[in-house]
């Protein structure tokens, strides 16, 4: 496991940090769709993203979801951080976008390396900065945007996450996504095609 570690953070942790890493972290190889955390869930570990990418939701008293952010190779989760720190329950729902590998880490290793190591404290920091702007980013859009901007910002940002032309999923997912409803989305992605912009097959989206 040390290679992986040292492959993803080796230019950014003291080698010390690497070697305890390596000695506490629980290494997860996980596929598409695992829930990695559910709301009321007390956190017991941080994860570190080696591969992949999760999706992180908030939910509403109803069951619907709104996406909040992406996290990608080499980010952790600030809202994770934060229960973890508090020793509260988690508010979010995680759950894996495509197959993932993770280093779970220690909960109570995160104080004890952030007096320890400045690299560790640094990351911490950076970690909340990066996810705080794209929350803001998250509010931004669904404040000062229309639906159909949202769902375009959406396909800009699957098509980078997958890293392929072709999303494969349904529209009612993608309305989850963005807390509205399918039909809406079906409408929008509809006008799309005809505007040339996607074509829409039966079980993937063709972003052209």
């Amino acid at each position: 496991m040390i290679q992986e570690v040292k492959k993803h953070y080796g230019g950014l942790f003291e080698p010390a940090l690497i070697e305890e890493i390596n000695r506490v972290a629980t290494f997860m190889e996980v596929p598409e769709g695992k829930d990695l955390m559910q709301p009321g869930q007390y956190i017991k570990a941080m994860p570190l993203l080696l591969s992949g990418s999760i999706k992180i939701m908030r939910p509403d008293t109803e069951g619907d979801e709104l996406l909040l952010y992406h996290l990608e190779k080499g980010d952790t989760c600030a809202m994770t951080m934060t229960c973890c720190v508090g020793d509260t329950k988690s508010e979010i729902h995680a759950v894996t976008e495509t197959p993932a590998k993770l280093l779970m880490i220690p909960i109570g290793k995160m104080e004890e390396w952030s007096s320890k190591y400045k690299s560790w404290r640094n990351f911490v920091f950076s970690s909340y900065h990066n996810r705080m702007m794209e929350l803001l980013e998250s509010v931004d859009n669904i404040a000062f945007n229309n639906m159909d901007e949202r769902l375009e910002k959406w396909i800009e940002d699957k098509i980078q996450i997958i890293n392929s032309k072709h999303i494969y999923t349904t529209h009612k997912e993608v309305a989850q996504d963005l807390h509205t409803s399918r039909v809406v989305v079906s409408r929008l992605l509809k006008k799309m095609e005809n505007n040339k912009k996607i074509k829409l097959h039966r079980s993937f989206i063709e972003v052209l």
